[in-house]
């Protein structure tokens, strides 16, 4: 199994370096992006293989081996499916499971906009396991470096007016009486406000749970009660009013019936808790963590009663707050003395 185990860790590799060079190349000059996209004839059948470099609402953008990138729409009559084996069907998947690092394969038409509108997709599950290895660690990368971009910045300002009121504080020492120990407790505070500054910096990398909660199913359903839509509206309230926030997602069968089918279960019901969020309130794609079906792994009560059963059938909503962004910036505070 040694030979398995390297190519995933190869296609893994392979797979963030895409990731992280289609951000920059998104950055970029409208003529260079133009250069190597393609634009499908309306009307025209085409099929493309390649690697999902860029993922929207209902749009993503799929590079072939040739370097040239192809915007692809998705509608409701797009199929998503994992490749079967020997006289095996591929299982079928939403289609928030289209995720960037993803190698698929797509089929469909050109529409009036040149965009390739998906008839089928089809990938392996080996490169679906990459992808969302993929995306549970860029998208929590990629918000840290925004972040951190943007608190360097304030910490130059502030370091340059911190500059400004240190000479400042010099000139009253040299010439007032009472100067030196005004100049001490600005310096001090001054030195604080930098300290703390680089504290918050320094947690912008934890995320914290604001808000955890979870929305119970019935039997053999991944349906939505109306309590459960109730429960996720009040958490998407919050994270629309939140800062540097990610929703996690993660679903839960009880112990009857196979194991295969409760994984299989799990996931569809973190899968409409994920559509009610994004369809029925705009939390961005970019703003959940990829989500996950654990099955009957990680029970909260015991499976030999009803009423545990029930408690176990369950997707667990987690809304994390950066650290760094819910702390307080630092005041500066000048104080001065004289006769």
């Amino acid at each position: 199994m040694v030979i398995p185990k390297f190519r995933m860790f190869s296609s893994l590799m392979m797979a963030i370096s895409l990731v992280a060079f289609s951000s920059i190349a998104f950055a970029q000059t409208t003529t260079t992006r133009s250069a190597s996209s393609r634009s499908v004839a309306s009307g025209e059948k085409m099929k493309i293989k390649g690697v999902v470099t860029r993922r929207d609402a209902d749009t993503f953008i799929i590079r072939d081996s040739n370097g040239v990138d192809t915007t692809v729409r998705l509608d409701d009559r797009t199929s998503v499916k994992a490749n079967g084996g020997f006289l095996r069907s591929g299982s079928n998947y939403a289609q928030t499971q289209i995720l960037r690092g993803l190698n698929l394969e797509v089929e469909g038409r050109g529409n009036a906009s040149g965009d390739l509108v998906a008839e089928k997709i089809r990938f392996a599950e080996s490169d679906l396991r990459v992808a969302r290895a993929v995306e549970s660690r860029a998208a929590p990368l990629e918000d840290r470096a925004t972040n951190t971009e943007s608190k360097l910045t304030q910490v130059e300002q502030n370091a340059q007016r911190l500059s400004g009121q240190m000479d400042e504080l010099s000139a009253v020492a040299n010439t007032a009486k009472g100067g030196a120990k005004a100049a001490q407790e600005t310096a001090d505070a001054a030195v604080s406000g930098v300290n703390t500054t680089n504290d918050r910096i320094s947690a912008l990398d934890d995320y914290v749970p604001q808000t955890v909660l979870a929305v119970n199913f019935k039997v053999g359903s991944a349906v939505l009660s109306p309590d459960s839509k109730t429960k996720l509206d009040e958490v998407a309230t919050k994270a629309l009013n939140a800062k540097g926030y990610v929703v996690e997602v993660s679903g839960f069968a009880d112990a009857t019936g196979s194991v295969e089918r409760n994984r299989a279960l799990s996931q569809r019901r973190a899968d409409a808790v994920i559509r009610y969020l994004v369809e029925n309130h705009n939390i961005p794609l970019r703003r959940i963590v990829t989500p996950y079906g654990y099955g009957e792994s990680h029970p909260v009560a015991d499976n030999t009663s009803r009423t545990g059963r029930a408690e176990n059938r369950r997707v667990e909503v987690k809304l994390l707050v950066n650290k760094g962004l819910m702390q307080k910036a630092p005041t500066m505070t000048t104080s001065s003395s004289g006769e």
